[in-house]
């Protein structure tokens, strides 16, 4: 089930202006074999959600180099993957934007001894960035404009001062891509663009292959934002398949990776791998790890439920569509999600299958009080003058 038409509209707004800086991770500067190594387990650790473990090695960086950002970075970046494991929740929200300001701060006293430090301009530019992520995600979007309006010029002045360095292809690359296929998918999104250069599709997806394969810090980035780019438009569904699970087999623990990994093989109908993968989502929910939130599992009980569904096995399906439902009242917040419509018709056709139709006529006839999604209205209507008999229709 793709995600509703209006949170993707905000997210590749999100990605056109403010994730392009954001995506620039540092250049490929000499630290020391011991510090980049730090660097590198701390970087897997965020990705794993590991945040203590990522702290130690970004405080250690810092302990061995306070004069230089990589360090104060990295570690904002660990509190930025806080933050999206436990969204809702805004009491870390100070605490990053004063690393953020650290991290611009030391970048701006570089850049005034040296206006092409090119490790102040990257860290500069990726702090204002991850900054106006934030801001429009809580509905700040005349500061996250500014940040994203003030990061872009940083990066492009970057990538002029070192245009092989695999770590900067990958914003230049996000930006050349997304900047072609947004305007043309979301009319809604073209206003922006009059500040904005134009894209070229072709040689983004080019660019970011390049940074999978070849980026120093930035190849985890680079690999989803590819997988996501083949799945919502390139409908390389086996191509994203392969790459976000390439991305959850390396990080087990980042619920981002195994969800959409999940999304991917359903939509190719490879429906015994998807129940291996929501199934893991599911235990790691009843499990409290870190990360995994309701609607994590939310997503992952209507896939569950669907699979269920698909193999006639209805007790087990109607239980894992209940559950999708209870959830979702839980994290919808101004209307009903596709997810609750899709579970609750699922349980009116499971009704009428297991003939219980005056159950199913009440299935039904909430769904069409809900907000459409897709058919359901239809189906729903459908299914009130014909009662669902099965599959076959």
């Amino acid at each position: 089930m793709a995600p509703l038409k209006e949170w993707r509209i905000r997210a590749l707004v999100t990605v056109l202006i403010f994730q392009t800086p954001s995506a620039i991770l540092p250049a490929q500067w000499d630290l020391g074999g011991e510090i980049d190594r730090r660097l590198q387990r701390g970087i897997d650790h965020i990705y794993n959600l590991e945040f203590y473990d990522a702290d130690k090695q970004f405080d250690e960086v810092i302990r061995l180099r306070p004069d230089h950002p990589a360090g104060y970075f990295f570690r904002a970046m660990t509190q930025w993957w806080r933050i999206l494991s436990d969204f809702d929740n805004e009491s870390q929200d100070e605490r990053y934007h004063e690393m953020l300001e650290r991290v611009i701060g030391l970048c701006e006293e570089r850049l005034k001894r040296d206006p092409d430090d090119i490790t102040a301009l990257f860290f500069k530019g990726g702090a204002l960035g991850f900054r106006g992520r934030l801001r429009v995600n809580r509905g700040n979007w005349f500061g996250a404009i500014q940040d994203g309006l003030a990061a872009l010029p940083i990066v492009r002045r970057a990538h002029a001062l070192d245009s092989t360095n695999y770590d900067v292809l990958l914003g230049i690359g996000i930006y050349n891509y997304y900047a072609e296929i947004v305007p043309r998918e979301y009319p809604i999104v073209r206003p922006f663009m009059i500040f904005l250069p134009s894209g070229d599709r072709a040689k983004g997806l080019e660019q970011l292959h390049l940074a999978a394969e070849k980026a120093k810090y930035a190849r985890t980035e680079a690999t989803y934002f590819l997988a996501q780019s083949y799945f919502l438009y390139e409908k390389n569904y086996a191509k994203a398949a392969e790459l976000v699970g390439e991305l959850s087999r390396k990080y087990p623990r980042n619920p981002q990776f195994l969800r959409y990994w999940g999304r991917c093989l359903v939509t190719l109908s490879r429906w015994e791998e998807g129940f291996k993968v929501f199934s893991r989502v599911v235990e790691s929910f009843e499990k409290k790890q870190v990360g995994f939130r309701e609607i994590d599992a939310r997503e992952a009980y209507y896939y569950l439920g669907k699979y269920f569904f698909l193999r006639q096995r209805y007790e087990d399906a109607a239980k894992n569509f209940q559950e999708c439902e209870r959830l979702s009242y839980l994290v919808d917040k101004n209307e009903e999600s596709g997810f609750l419509s899709m579970a609750v018709l699922h349980r009116g056709m499971i009704y009428d299958v297991t003939d219980r139709r005056k159950d199913a006529v009440a299935q039904y006839r909430r769904v069409l009080a809900m907000k459409e999604y897709e058919q359901t209205h239809r189906d729903a209507r459908r299914f009130l003058e014909t009662p669902y008999k099965g599959s076959a229709q």
